[in-house]
């Protein structure tokens, strides 16, 4: 086992809070699904799934932004083509097509923390139900007392927000509290509302090596996470 950060030598922590595509959950493989269906309807070309990788991170609308830099595009093509992707997305859940998976580690780290009694709670720039959706379907829904979702707050990550919001929800201040993501995004946010903050190494980073990153340090899986962390039960 990789040895803990320094940041949490010592440090009690009441709640973790965790980004959701690629630190929970293995989301890409729907999200470039959904896009590319959407983007074939429009008559575009669909988008291999390292670009579609690379665009994930600051929600949809920016996701098919990214995708279609370079692109002519006549009035009113984002709007569509983002509605179709949510239409596309949503019926991978409801048709059972879905093929998120969570990453090795993390429902048993998830869960050992949940066994705490430690609060747990997702923060993610991903639309609120789709993300419900995705928890629901790799069976860790349960463990979160609170998830905030790209469209519960007036701002999304990088702006910390989203995490205040949580946090307030769990009655825990920033500096008492973790953050885990993968991206810029996460460390950004995390920094902003004052709280200390780890990445993992597999995720979607937004073509940033996270151990280039202004975090606290690198956890190569959840599972690792329990036996970091000073508690008690709450």
């Amino acid at each position: 086992m990789t040895a803990s950060p320094s940041v949490l030598s010592g440090r009690r922590v009441d709640a973790v809070l965790f980004d959701l595509d690629g630190t929970l959950l293995d989301t890409v493989g729907d999200i470039a699904a959904a896009l590319n269906r959407a983007l074939e309807e429009g008559g575009y070309a669909p988008r291999p799934l390292e670009v579609v990788r690379a665009g994930v991170g600051r929600g949809a609308a920016v996701l098919i932004q990214r995708v279609l830099a370079g692109e002519a595009l006549a009035s009113g093509v984002e709007e569509r083509l983002l509605e179709r992707f949510f239409a596309h997305y949503e019926a991978l859940h409801e048709t059972g097509d879905t093929r998120t998976v969570a990453f090795p580690g993390v429902v048993e780290g998830v869960h050992a923390l949940h066994a705490r009694g430690l609060p747990l709670g997702v923060v993610t720039n991903k639309r609120h139900d789709l993300a419900l959706a995705a928890l629901g379907d790799a069976g860790l829904l349960d463990a979160f007392r609170i998830v905030v979702g790209g469209d519960t707050c007036p701002t999304r990550k990088p702006d910390p927000g989203p995490l205040h919001y949580a946090l307030q929800h769990l009655g825990v201040a920033p500096g008492a509290a973790l953050m885990v993501g993968d991206s810029a995004n996460d460390v950004r946010a995390a920094r902003a509302a004052g709280m200390p903050v780890l990445c993992v190494p597999y995720g979607y980073t937004e073509g940033t090596d996270p151990r280039e990153l202004d975090s606290d340090g690198m956890i190569d899986s959840l599972a690792q996470l329990p036996g970091w962390l000073s508690t008690d039960p709450v």
